[in-house]
């Protein structure tokens, strides 16, 4: 089991989202601190007050110039399709977003954290977006259409300064619910990245860390699925890498909810496993890699486990992208598991499918 603190352990379980209400009203500030941040503004009363108010901050009252003092001057931001340097950058997204859903909101459905003020805090926050497009945005002339999709961040705070940030948003949904055809799309805007000189994602994939030499990956692994740390290595090491997909029966509780992009909801172990091969069908090399876990609870409440993860292959097989084309994919997704008796009763995987299908579509 994990070797952390029993002190650390209780702290994580006791500040929670699931304490807050996170509404359309924002809870009042609760006087004093709940927690030591030093470098902290004094409203924030722990980590998670200070990651849910100051996204309702920047993306509800607008004040957008906050990002100029909650960021760092050299934050590097990493999406699927993206990499951003700097908050000038972070400032000229979060306009562009705003003038296309000026009536946005952020629910924030979950903080999921770890770390302290000295070593510096980790932060996974999943929230629900949702808005009217009632302005241009990058996929063209507003529609008046509502929108809603799952988000989630990954943040690194250092004394009241988030130092760099991975984002992972269910895009398909949103363009889906814009009423636009996703395939089309991502043939159009991957030859204009082409013809722009962009470079892709998956042009960046070495050799895909599946097989070692001429091995292949364990079909079983030390761990115990009961430690929070363990369980995402576990799942992606054993059912993702060596195809052991047996191991989901162990892993997910038998009537377990797994949300996947598109909005699509998943049940039980047919569906998952059903989901599982068709990706493994469209990627025959594809791997899962861990790059991150952070985890609050117990074992005996269940524990809340975000775990990032990059999933990188080749389109070689038939599948939900179309015939195969051999291109080279590499995604960014963030998995926010909950788990009870070191089984899955509930996750929500996001990644941007959408990023996917302009890779996969990417000309010549």
């Amino acid at each position: 089991m994990s070797s952390k603190p029993a002190s650390e352990h209780e702290e994580r379980a006791r500040l929670t989202v699931d304490e807050r209400d996170l509404g359309p009203q924002m809870a009042p500030v609760v006087a004093g601190r709940r927690q030591s941040l030093e470098g902290f503004e004094a409203d924030y009363t722990d980590i998670v007050d200070y990651i849910i108010r100051c996204t309702h901050k920047i993306w509800e009252d607008k004040a957008v110039g906050l990002i100029y003092t909650h960021y760092a001057h050299n934050t590097p931001v990493h999406l699927s399709d993206a990499e951003f340097y700097g908050r000038d950058q972070v400032v000229e997204n979060t306009v562009r977003t705003l003038a296309a859903f000026p009536d946005l909101r952020l629910f924030g459905d979950e903080v999921i954290w770890s770390g302290n003020d000295r070593d510096g805090f980790h932060s996974s926050h999943r929230v629900t977006w949702s808005g009217h497009n009632l302005g241009h945005s990058i996929y063209g002339p507003p529609t008046g259409r509502r929108v809603q999709r799952r988000e989630i961040a990954h943040c690194v705070v250092r004394r009241g300064r988030i130092v760099e940030e991975w984002i992972v948003h269910d895009e398909t949904a949103l363009i889906r619910q814009l009423g636009l055809d996703e395939v089309e799309l991502a043939r159009t805007l991957a030859r204009m990245e082409a013809e722009l000189g962009w470079q892709s994602p998956g042009d960046l994939v070495g050799e895909v860390p599946r097989l070692p030499g001429q091995g292949h990956p364990p079909v079983q692994l030390d761990g115990d699925p009961r430690d929070p740390d363990a369980l995402p290595g576990l799942l992606y090491g054993l059912v993702w890498n060596a195809r052991m997909l047996n191991y989901l029966a162990e892993y997910y509780a038998p009537n377990a909810v797994v949300w996947v992009p598109g909005n699509r909801r998943l049940e039980g172990h047919g569906d998952l496993t059903a989901y599982v091969l068709g990706l493994l069908a469209a990627f025959p090399d594809g791997a899962m890699s861990v790059d991150h876990v952070a985890w609050i609870g117990s074992e005996a409440q269940g524990y809340k486990v975000a775990a990032r993860w990059t999933f990188q292959g080749t389109h070689g097989g038939p599948g939900p992208y179309g015939p195969p084309t051999g291109r080279r994919v590499r995604v960014l997704g963030i998995s926010h598991f909950e788990v009870r008796g070191g089984r899955i009763e509930r996750e929500y995987m996001v990644w941007d499918e959408f990023a996917l299908l302009k890779q996969v579509y990417r000309p010549g």
